[in-house]
């Protein structure tokens, strides 16, 4: 059953993301692999990102678990006198937060002849989107661009902060960034809630020219072969930040025509 959302599908924002992301990239392979060869290959590189402050994505992209507990001791007294003060217990417990390790894919495209890097593709997370990931993912991101790599942004996700946002960024819900080697400017794709996402180049060595890669054919097949239809509850709202009220009244009108 395919999604009920031409575009971008935001009930995939929430605990199916980690899914998701991976899921993308493999696809992303896949369908770049024809127009690659003989000259280049993808490949996946899966790394680990530590989110120590996770508390943000309790009850979205991770479970929601107890996190308050009223001690239920009485006051203590040390030792025999009564001139010692009475111990106050603590009216509350909190367990000590838990550095969540991340699993993050890329795609990479190497030329054949040399390894060499010639392209990544990052589906951001949102422990690239707020700090202290921010930081040193746009650090990564200098030294992809210092190093004469081009680099292709996919930004899914509507919360945090966007690692090439500036003033001029058009207020979307998703967004897609190309910075070419040695270019001057970044290439933006805005996408709104009702737009199928576009078809981008994948930059390679000059002379050869740009292959292109279907977004939304890739988000497609892959909503497909995992069934997340079957996971999702279109019947509650999305995952945050709540939409506006006239998004609202879209997503609510996209819903009831598939009923």
């Amino acid at each position: 059953m395919p999604s009920p959302f031409p575009g971008m599908d935001p009930y995939l924002e929430g605990y199916l993301w980690p899914d998701v992301h991976s899921a993308l990239a493999s696809k992303i392979r896949q369908k770049l692999t024809p127009l690659l060869r003989p000259k280049y290959i993808a490949r996946l590189e899966v790394y680990l990102v530590e989110d120590p402050f996770p508390e943000g994505e309790v009850g979205i992209l991770y479970p929601d678990v107890e996190v308050l507990e009223a001690p239920s001791q009485a006051p203590s007294r040390q030792g025999d006198s009564s001139d010692i003060a009475v111990i106050t217990p603590p009216s509350l417990t909190l367990p000590v937060p838990e550095i969540v390790e991340v699993r993050v894919t890329r795609v990479e495209i190497r030329d054949t002849a040399k390894n060499r890097l010639v392209a990544s593709i990052k589906i951001l997370s949102p422990v690239n989107k707020r700090e202290p990931g921010l930081i040193a993912y746009r650090q990564k991101r200098r030294r992809l661009y210092d190093a004469n790599v081009h680099l292709l942004e996919i930004d899914l996700l509507r919360r945090g902060t966007r690692p090439f946002a500036q003033r001029r960024l058009p207020r979307v819900p998703y967004c897609i960034a190309l910075t070419r080697a040695t270019a001057k400017i970044t290439e933006i794709w805005s996408v709104s809630l009702a737009s199928p996402l576009p078809v981008v180049p994948i930059p390679l060595q000059p002379p050869d020219k740009d292959v292109p890669l279907d977004l939304q054919s890739a988000m497609a097949e892959i909503y497909d072969e995992a069934a997340y239809d079957l996971s999702l509850n279109y019947s509650e709202p999305p995952p945050p930040p709540s939409f506006s009220e006239e998004e609202d009244a879209w997503i609510l009108a996209q819903l009831k025509g598939q009923r």
